[in-house]
């Protein structure tokens, strides 16, 4: 089963203008590491200070008009007052209960793993609600902005909450990206599967997992978003231990090699295939 969801996205110039969200990322991704300890963290909106939740930078620069990816930690208790974004972002919670929506809606608390999408210029909240509460939010153009709900408008998407239990997970026998039968299993989440078009997708590694990710597209992007995973360039490339909010980015053709000691969920966001092997 594949999910196809066609985006758009709205940009401030002098006025709002309505344009397709592009279906490829025009960056090259290049081999690099982003460990959970060395993310570079600031505001997420300075001019709130430390009222705003905290931003830490994984790839790209969310000030300026280019894809980006980046973690947001909430303080216990946090709500933001209503506002807008100029941009729409997808975003999956890593750690913790967050809940965005209109700011009349109950509170549907989204647990770790689970997946969500805030469609540019529509009014809502944010709230947290865990001792420890952190997300992952992805963009493909930029810059985020916080903005006052006497500026909404209608892009003509609309917000999508899916609690992690509702994500519908498929095994490697339907999978024909991976190469042999195992028990990684993929959630897809947005994009097209068509050839090089920007998708996103959930991978779950089992217990023990050992193998390698090969990226054959321009652009490839992987987020921990739980677990715990040992992740290595080359034989004798340096061995990293990536937490949940690591990252790391390959170029294209690059082999990745990846093992788990514990059941292990990364995001990938790419511009097109990648294959998954088992080592034996």
């Amino acid at each position: 089963m594949k999910t196809i969801i066609t985006l758009v996205f709205a940009a401030f110039i002098s006025a709002i203008t309505f344009a397709q969200t592009p279906t490829t990322d025009n960056k090259t991704s290049k081999n690099e590491v982003v460990t959970a300890n060395n993310v570079e963290w600031g505001w997420l909106n300075p001019l709130r200070g430390d009222k705003s939740p905290a931003a830490g930078k994984l790839w790209g620069d969310r000030t300026k008009n280019e894809p980006a990816g980046f973690l947001v930690k909430f303080k216990k208790g946090f709500s933001s007052p209503p506002h807008i974004h100029n941009i729409t972002y997808r975003g999956v919670v890593i750690k913790g209960l967050l809940h965005n929506d209109d700011e009349n809606a109950e509170k549907q608390w989204l647990p770790e793993g689970s997946y969500w999408q805030q469609p540019a210029g529509e009014a809502h909240i944010t709230a947290a609600d865990g001792e420890d509460n952190m997300a992952f939010l992805d963009i493909q153009e930029g810059p985020y902005l916080v903005k006052p709900t006497s500026e909404a408008f209608d892009n003509g998407e609309r917000p999508l909450n899916v609690d992690k239990t509702n994500l519908v997970w498929l095994n490697a026998n339907d999978i024909e990206w991976i190469a042999e039968k195992s028990n990684v299993e993929t959630a897809f989440l947005w994009g097209s599967h068509k050839e090089k078009q920007l998708r996103a997708t959930l991978l779950k590694l089992p217990i023990g997992f050992k193998g390698s990710i090969k990226n054959l597209s321009s652009n490839f992007r992987v987020v921990v978003i739980s677990g715990s995973l040992t992740h290595q360039f080359a034989k004798k490339g340096t061995k990293n231990v990536l937490e949940p909010g690591s990252y790391f980015g390959a170029k294209e053709n690059a082999t990745s090699k990846i093992s788990t000691t514990k059941e292990t969920i990364i995001y990938i966001r790419s511009n097109g295939d990648f294959k998954v092997n088992i080592s034996k």
